[in-house]
């Protein structure tokens, strides 16, 4: 089982300094092992190539130790084409079996050779660094003491039985002690040195992910913003582009992903001439630029420039910031509105008190004048124009006014004839032509806001309905657009100007309108998301002007 290799997973800026990742990690571990166990192969087959070389000399007792090395060369070789594991990597403790094929296997050849070869002590010394090296640095400091322990016995061992058989023991134990203490030193060195590069190692790790998730979150921010963002090389090349700036560049659709020539289509002309310029002339902070498609209406874009100046080793980069002239334009007469309603909602509720008192002089007026018609005619007028102005006061307070109110399931069909048969109760000359269906249509709506839209576009009906024409009402259940409610009046389409502007806030055709009824009906509407559209077309075979409500079914998904 090899070592595996997964995705590295950004950690918490806290964690990112305190663990490498595990991937990584082990990766490295893996590479160490195996150069460790190419080492051992090198060394088993110096000492094969050095046995034979002894045995064809014809040394006494070579075949022994010729037969001790290949096996060992043998050995290492397997190992070495054997495929590793993360336990082979991370062999901490005597125990593990890893431990004991490699270091092992190194210790017991190690001292047969010494005592084999009696005086010449100090190059069999030297083999043993490997084994305690490879126990210091891929396994703890303890197993690396432990080699090291291990290798002085063995060195020791030898070193005895070769003396006594040439009496001269003192000087080659003498060697094996000095052998020893060095052994001791390198576990301590490469322990040492193991940890201090495996706490680099984690600090790399932890700043190279907390870097991938900032460089992430700068990418999502990029992405999400409703500025199109262009970076662009000397050779004109855009190197990065967000989905604004793709869809900005698009003549219907958005263009392809960076990166892509910025001289491309014609219709860029305009856009390179402008990078082209900025490119010579550093001061340069912008300008709006045309795109003349084909077949799409020209774009004029408002286009920002700034140069990023890259170290000794990068490039320059023009980064271009684009955004829709059309869009400033309308966001900033969306700003105006939003003033203006503001400023509206104050002046209407400064006029609210001093309307209540003029309404109340009037109605006592009006009781003294009961004998004069001259003057109740006056006091009639004045009291129709206080109506007039309340009702903009009510308009007017109730566009500023937060529209509170939950959703709920409720039964269109009664609720459209309820708000008929009322409707028509109030306005003496009005009738209705009703067309509802017969089982009952569920909606999701706030009851009083449904009431009222449903007013608003009734009075509206009635007021731009042609001569003994009748206003229709008419419900509809469709598996697609859920309910259809419309709200008709007989009537000549409406010119293209006034349409154009039809739901805007104080926008009226009257001279006495406020222009706020269909204004706060869309706004209605769209708070529980329903879709509120106008349409001229044919009803019945009469010409008509409709106003049609996309209301939401409680099964339609959210």
């Amino acid at each position: 089982m090899t070592v595996g290799a997964r995705p590295v997973e950004a950690v918490p800026p806290a964690a990112a300094s305190a663990r490498p990742e595990p991937a990584a990690a082990g990766t490295e571990r893996a590479r160490l092992l195996r150069t460790f166990l190419v080492a051992r192969v090198v060394l088993g087959m110096a000492l094969g190539a050095t046995q034979v070389s002894a045995y064809l000399l014809g040394s006494a007792g070579a075949s022994l130790m010729l037969s001790l090395c290949l096996g060992y060369a043998l050995l290492t070789l397997m190992q070495w084409l054997w495929p590793l594991r993360e336990a082979d990597a991370a062999a901490a403790t005597m125990r593990a079996l890893p431990w004991w094929a490699t270091v092992g296997v190194d210790l017991v050849v190690f001292t047969w050779l010494a005592a084999d070869v009696g005086s010449a002590v100090p190059p069999v010394a030297a083999l043993y660094v490997l084994p305690v090296m490879m126990s210091a640095v891929l396994a703890t400091r303890r197993a690396g003491l432990a080699a090291a322990a291990l290798a002085t016995l063995g060195l020791l061992g030898a070193s005895l039985w070769a003396g006594l058989q040439a009496a001269n023991w003192g000087a080659s134990l003498s060697q094996a002690g000095l052998a020893g203490i060095g052994y001791f030193s390198i576990a301590l060195l490469a322990a040492e040195l193991s940890s201090r590069l495996a706490l680099e190692q984690a600090d790399a790790l932890g700043s190279r992910a907390l870097a991938r998730q900032q460089a992430l979150l700068n990418q999502l921010v990029i992405d999400e913003m409703q500025e199109g963002v262009l970076v662009v090389e000397r050779t004109l090349q855009v190197c990065a582009a967000n989905p604004a700036a793709l869809a900005l560049l698009g003549e219907r659709e958005p263009v392809a992903a960076a990166p892509f020539a910025l001289p491309g289509p014609p219709a860029w002309r305009a856009l390179r001439d402008l990078a082209e310029d900025a490119w010579r002339d550093a001061a340069l902070q912008g300008r709006d630029v045309v795109l003349s498609f084909l077949r799409a209406p020209a774009r004029t874009l408002r286009v920002r420039v700034r140069q990023m100046h890259g170290r000794a080793d990068a490039d320059d980069l023009l980064v271009l910031l684009l955004e829709d002239r059309a869009t400033l334009l309308a966001r900033a007469r969306q700003d105006r509105l939003a003033a203006m309603g503001r400023m509206s909602a104050s002046i209407a509720h400064e006029i609210r008190n001093p309307l209540a008192a003029i309404s109340q002089a009037n109605a006592l007026l009006e009781e003294d004048v009961q004998h004069e018609p001259a003057q109740q005619r006056l006091t009639a007028l004045v009291d129709s124009n206080v109506r007039r102005l309340q009702r903009i006061v009510d308009e007017v307070m109730l566009l500023a006014a937060p529209m509170d109110g939950e959703p709920q399931t409720l039964d269109a069909t009664q609720l459209v004839r309820e708000v008929s048969d009322d409707w028509a109760r109030t306005q003496p000359q009005a009738s209705l032509r009703l067309k509802l269906p017969q089982q009952a249509a569920p909606v999701l709506f706030e009851p009083d806001h449904l009431r009222r839209v449903l007013v608003n576009l009734l009075d509206n009906a009635w007021r731009h309905a042609q001569a003994a024409a009748l206003p229709w009402v008419a419900l509809e259940l469709s598996d697609v657009d859920g309910v259809l409610c419309r709200v008709s009046n007989p009537a000549a389409p409406l010119a293209a100007d006034v349409e154009r502007h039809l739901f805007e806030p104080f926008f009226s055709t009257r001279s006495r309108g406020a222009g706020l009824g269909l204004y706060i009906c869309r706004e209605l509407c769209e708070r529980y998301r329903a879709r509120i559209e106008y349409r001229a077309d044919l009803l019945d075979g009469e010409a008509c002007v409709s106003f049609l409500i996309r209301l939401r079914s409680p099964t339609a998904p959210t």
